[in-house]
């Protein structure tokens, strides 16, 4: 392994610790903003993100846990997705990186991401529905933009899982062997 592989290495897993906290910062927020719009609704305002349903809220009870639900579990799942990321970083070995936890992790990874892209999917088509009917949603859109391109990622992250786990039956084949 050499001293520039390392480096990336080293390097990828500072950037995945500063998106999980950054990620678990954001899932506290909507988490406060959650709590704060069903007990003081005249104060999200100046909460994260300023997200206001109060609205929805106003209007539907059932509509605005639908979906802030959507929201959350969004949130929570891409948080867990990097909290799996930096524990692959942190227990990866690269002189011997085909083995059977790094065949989990990243199959666990392809899962999750899956799982956000299918949630966000299924949200931004609610949010869809919902606008037909007469609600603002506008501000509900960043949260599920990009479902295709998790749905996509999930795909070759899935087939990269594929190859290691091959790669770990071939390991493990010429363990035995030799």
């Amino acid at each position: 392994m050499s001293e520039r592989t390392n480096f990336v290495l080293k390097g990828l897993h500072i950037v995945a610790w500063i998106i999980f906290v950054g990620l678990c910062i954001e899932a506290g927020g909507l988490i406060v903003n959650f709590v704060f719009s069903i007990y003081k609704p005249e104060f999200v305002q100046n909460l994260y993100q300023k997200l206001d349903l109060s609205e929805m809220y106003n209007r539907s009870k059932w509509t605005f846990f639908s979906m802030y639900s959507f929201i959350l579990f969004i949130s929570l799942l891409k948080a867990y997705l990097f909290y799996v990321v930096v524990t692959l970083l942190s227990k990866l070995n690269l002189s011997k990186p085909f083995n059977s936890f790094v065949s989990d992790q990243i199959t666990q990874i392809s899962y999750y991401t899956f799982s956000i892209g299918i949630l966000s999917y299924i949200a931004r088509q609610t949010a869809k529905n919902l606008q037909h009917d007469g609600y603002v949603i506008d501000n509900l859109n960043e949260f599920w933009a990009d479902s295709q391109a998790f749905i996509l990622m999930a795909a070759v992250i899935y087939v990269i899982a594929t190859i290691f786990k091959k790669g770990v039956e071939i390991q493990n084949e010429n363990d035995l062997t030799v």
